[in-house]
């Protein structure tokens, strides 16, 4: 894949959504490099793809500043690490483009972009609301958006409502959904996985506590029988709601039936292997990775109607809907699944075509790299 030489900012090395995007995005694009404010496992994926990779030393220290917190407070600690900033005016100044991927990486890149006069394009993978930013720091995020970036990426219609409602100008945006490999592995039985017979649910996501996890739990109570397996860990600090949930899990007699398996590299997998695939966040879902690999594996969903899951699941014609943060309401729906599966497996059925029409990653590499086209030849994108 050739076109302008970019410079891909990403704020973590650590394998969330927004950077298993960012590798899918990258692969095979000729003459890009990356600078990582923080080392870690996407360092190595990213030389796989054929980038030239620059880690900051300093970047570690942004760990310090959660997405809650205002920027003002976080001043100081950005004033230190006016090197970084440093560092990527000299690294743009070899690129044609930079491409922020998620927000610290976006700060730090519209601070330097004063100085390395290059288009920037910010890929934001998340909703800009109260819930997710303090208002300070939506309030400068957005300004900076507004004045310094020449596209604004971001992957749902919901992403989008929310960054314009936050006060971002609605031309800057363009929506491209996230995009995943077409093929799935080959299945897999479930005693060669290590999995419990009988009626299976899995959830796919870090723990933490807007993702839900914590009603699941609470949901299983009025669902006698039915087993769950949690895939995934507390990444970013927030070990805590980790032990929040082992112990409801412990407090409520559920340890047999709910199994905690960590960060896997085989959830396609694993997602082909169970009954029903839950994705149970209680605020918006600015997209939602994890519903899409489900709907390919050709897994019925059961998601909450936040943020991107609807438009994702057609309105529900792909999936079922429950609203956020009812255990009974997920209660129900499990409840509802087992005794008379059929409708939802007609549903996953047209959830994996629409992954085919929609979802697949050559098409998301396509629109981007159009996008960063245009960008450098100074159209509106």
């Amino acid at each position: 894949m050739h076109g302008p030489r970019v410079l891909f900012v990403s704020q973590t090395g650590v394998m969330s959504g927004a950077e298993y995007v960012l590798a899918s995005l990258t692969e095979g694009w000729a003459g890009a490099s990356a600078f990582l404010l923080e080392g870690g496992p996407l360092e190595d994926v990213l030389r796989k793809n054929g980038l030239s990779v620059e880690v900051a030393p300093a970047g570690a220290q942004l760990g310090a500043i959660r997405r809650d917190q205002s920027l003002l407070k976080a001043l100081p600690l950005v004033l230190r690490l006016q090197r970084l900033v440093l560092a990527i005016i000299r690294a743009a100044r070899r690129h044609d483009i930079v491409y922020a991927n998620s927000q610290k990486a976006f700060l730090l890149s519209a601070l330097a972009s004063h100085f390395f006069r290059r288009p920037l394009v910010w890929h934001l993978h998340d909703i800009m609301d109260e819930r997710h930013f303090g208002r300070k720091q939506r309030l400068i995020q957005i300004a900076l958006a507004n004045r310094r970036a020449a596209s604004v990426i971001v992957p749902s219609k919901a992403a989008a409502d929310a960054f314009v409602a936050a006060g971002g100008r609605r031309d800057l945006v363009r929506v491209v959904p996230n995009g995943i490999a077409l093929a799935p592995p080959p299945a897999l039985s479930r005693e060669a996985l290590g999995l419990p017979p009988g009626p299976l649910v899995g959830v796919f996501s870090r723990l933490a506590p807007w993702k839900g996890q914590h009603v699941v739990i609470e949901a299983l109570k009025a669902c006698p029988g039915i087993r769950c397996i949690l895939v995934g860990s507390a990444l970013f600090g927030e070990d805590a709601y980790r032990d929040r949930l082992l112990a409801m899990v412990a407090e409520q007699g559920l340890s047999e039936r709910v199994t905690f398996l960590g960060q896997r590299s085989d959830v396609p997998t694993l997602m082909q292997a169970v009954d029903a695939v839950i994705h149970p966040s209680v605020d918006p879902e600015p997209f939602g990775l994890t519903l899409v690999e489900a709907m390919l594996a050709g897994t019925p969903v059961i998601a909450t109607d936040a943020g991107a899951s609807a438009e994702i699941l057609a309105g529900g014609q792909a999936g079922t809907l429950v609203p956020p943060g009812d255990a009974a309401a997920l209660a129900g729906a499990l409840r509802g699944f087992f005794d008379d599966p059929a409708p939802s497996r007609q549903k996953a059925a047209l959830a994996r075509e629409r992954v085919g029409a929609v979802y697949g990653i050559a098409r998301m590499r396509e629109t981007v790299l159009g996008l960063v086209a245009a960008v450098q030849a100074g159209r509106r994108p």
